[in-house]
């Protein structure tokens, strides 16, 4: 997770919201702490509504489906 850290932090000092995107995702993904995973995928979520990223629906969904956004 360090490598992944030191990648999220590179990102973000370069302002690269389609990088954080990929990263939150994948930090989410590879956690084993549900309340880290829903923290890492709201970022994701977050940063691809700034930019308007294909995957955003699919973030959301995903949210939904973890009882950590309302459906519409």
């Amino acid at each position: 997770m360090r490598d992944l850290n030191d990648q999220l932090l590179a990102a973000h000092n370069a302002c690269d919201h389609a990088a954080l995107v990929a990263l939150y995702t994948q930090a989410a993904a590879d956690s084993n702490d549900p309340d880290a995973a829903g923290f890492y995928l709201t970022h994701a979520y977050v940063f691809a509504l700034e930019i308007n990223h294909p995957d955003t629906a699919n973030l959301r969904a995903e949210l939904v489906a973890q009882g950590r956004e309302t459906p519409l």
